[in-house]
């Protein structure tokens, strides 16, 4: 059983955009999983009273769909004007260096979560509608209220918790994921590679995905446990520089209605920086109201 943020038998949620239109979500039973490569055993690391659930939470009632209270980044969905009528979206990958994390307020634990997936997203570009599924995976930079930092790797499927995997995962590795149904519908394909040590895990599991959206994110989780609930806050990061990102196999071609500021009452804890010139990568910059594109 893990403790985090200084809540006992803590758990994350990370709630996505499925919170600004309301909505319930749908999900299948995890599998297990493998780690291969190097010296890393196969497994996962789990216990009571852990859970993660990863879908966006809004800044109010009049929703701007540029900015959640916990997301940052880039979310497309099936009804933006860059996507294809007809499109669902069955795969996603993208690339990003696990980023630094120090502590922003001195004793204060702080937490966050950098990943892609499919799903709990902006379905057109007003939010009017919203994907209540989510399948997801990637890494988290968390630290404590002593300034420790701690690295770790994981993958969800809402409705069920996070999943922390044996994978080892440092600041400055290299990470690249990939979800992708399968050949069988309705089965998932998750891999989680860290191209700096060679290891890598991977699993498959049964999931209902309505394959309405698409989301590269850094966040701050919403932890629940025995000494109350609340949103996390961001630590100090690194330049978050996520890369080689695609959708069914092809380029993103991000654009700015893609972007999502994380706006937590008020306070910019994190911002997007316009695409690089590909297309297909851009910054994520902490504590900051602005951020140079790669």
């Amino acid at each position: 059983m893990r403790t985090r943020a200084g809540l006992a038998a803590a758990s994350l949620v990370t709630l996505g955009l499925v919170g600004l239109a309301g909505g319930t979500a749908a999900g299948g039973v995890a599998a297990g999983g493998t780690v291969g490569g190097g010296m890393v055993g196969g497994g996962v690391v789990a216990g009571p009273g852990h859970g993660v659930i990863h879908v966006v939470r809004g800044i109010g009632v009049g929703v701007n769909t540029n900015q959640s209270s916990n997301w940052s980044g880039y979310n497309i969905g099936t009804g933006y004007p860059q996507v294809p009528t007809g499109t669902l979206f069955t795969s996603i990958s993208g690339e990003w260096t696990v980023p630094t994390a120090t502590a922003h307020t001195a004793g204060q634990a702080e937490d966050s979560a950098s990943w892609i997936g499919i799903g709990g997203g902006c379905i057109t570009d007003d939010c009017a509608a919203t994907d209540s599924t989510l399948i997801q995976a990637g890494t988290e930079q968390d630290v404590s209220a002593s300034g420790q930092a701690s690295y770790d790797a994981w993958w969800e499927i809402i409705p069920e918790t996070e999943t922390e995997i044996s994978l080892p995962v440092h600041a400055g590795d290299a990470i690249q994921v990939t979800i992708a149904e399968t050949s069988v519908p309705g089965d998932w394909s998750i891999v989680i590679d860290n191209l700096t040590t060679g290891q890598k895990f991977s699993t498959t599991t049964p999931y209902s995905s309505t394959e309405d959206t698409v989301e590269w994110i850094e966040e701050t989780p919403l932890e629940i446990g025995t000494g109350g609930t609340g949103v996390a806050t961001m630590p100090n990061l690194t330049t978050v520089q996520f890369t080689n990102a695609t959708y069914n196999g092809v380029n993103p071609k991000f654009q700015a209605i893609d972007e999502m500021q994380l706006d937590n009452d008020n306070v910019i804890e994190a911002t997007p920086s316009a695409p690089g010139s590909a297309l297909s990568t851009f910054n994520d910059c902490t504590w900051a109201a602005s951020c140079a594109a790669p």
